[in-house]
């Protein structure tokens, strides 16, 4: 007989654990490089959830199945970011198994509307019903997938436009909508204060939306890299955060590797051991 298989706990459902008796923030890392090994390796890492990008990332189709396979029993919880709030992209992430998604640039309450109709069959929404064919189902073995599919799916959408804080109270009524994420960098530049997500004007837009989500009982995320500045929007009310990326660490760290051993221009490199010193490991 085939196997009968269950979908697993969504982000919603995490987020709702996060903030019962004993809550805690749920600290999470981009994952951009398009590669499984690297996305296993960070599933491992002990933190709480990983985003999984095909925003401003090399991924596609297949390789973001290759990742959600490669995660697939890590204690973790994955959500993907398309790279735009279409019904067609949401339609195949969902068939893929996609079950956590973090849509883009919503500005409104009819793109938020939009993004949460994606996610549902008619007639509660517009998703194309191939449930038989798609691994979202196991192929037909989740019992009544079709019935219970809105269960299995959690919407966070991101806040990162001048129009989208000004809407913020009336996105988070929309129903469907379990989360709301704010991007600093794009919020930034819709300000005019184009790679300034420190400035003060964009941190208090970023404050008053999660007092505006606190005020709403919904959860708000938000990315910040410097640990100052998540702590800080900790404090203010944020509920999860990302807080590193695979690329960015990567990057750091091989140019740390770089300044230690690669000697400036007519010096010894810094940290490298003399001639006829025995190394150490």
């Amino acid at each position: 007989m085939p196997l009968r298989v269950e979908d697993t706990a969504t982000f919603r459902d995490a987020l709702r654990n996060a903030s019962g008796a004993v809550a805690r923030p749920l600290a999470g890392m981009w994952v951009c490089s398009g590669s499984p090994l690297v996305a296993e390796l960070c599933a491992g890492s002990g933190l709480d959830w990983l985003l999984v990008d095909a925003e401003h990332s090399p991924n596609g189709l297949e390789s973001i199945l290759a990742q959600l396979q490669a995660i697939h029993g890590y204690p973790v919880h994955v959500l993907v970011r398309p790279p735009a709030n279409d019904t067609v992209l949401i339609k195949q992430y969902l068939d893929l198994g996609v079950q956590n998604l973090l849509i883009p640039m919503v500005d409104s309450v009819a793109e938020a509307e939009a993004a949460v109709a994606a996610t549902r069959y008619p007639p509660q929404g517009v998703r194309g019903v191939g449930s038989a064919l798609a691994r979202a189902a196991r192929w037909n073995r989740v019992p009544d997938y079709l019935a219970r599919a809105a269960e299995t799916v959690s919407v966070t959408v991101q806040i990162e436009s001048t129009a989208a804080v000004e809407a913020v109270e009336d996105i988070l009524k929309v129903d469907g909508v379990d989360a709301i994420f704010l991007g600093p960098s794009d919020l930034a530049a819709s300000m005019g204060l184009l790679g300034q997500q420190e400035h003060p004007e964009v941190r208090a837009a970023v404050e008053h939306c999660l007092a505006a989500a606190k005020a709403a009982g919904k959860p708000a995320g938000v990315n910040a890299f410097n640990p100052a500045t998540a702590r800080s929007y900790l404090s203010a009310g944020a509920g999860f955060v990302l807080v590193g990326a695979d690329v960015a660490l990567l990057a750091r760290g091989s140019e740390a590797l770089a300044a230690q051993y690669i000697p400036a221009a007519g010096g010894q490199a810094p940290g490298v051991p003399a001639a006829g010193t025995p190394a150490s490991y």
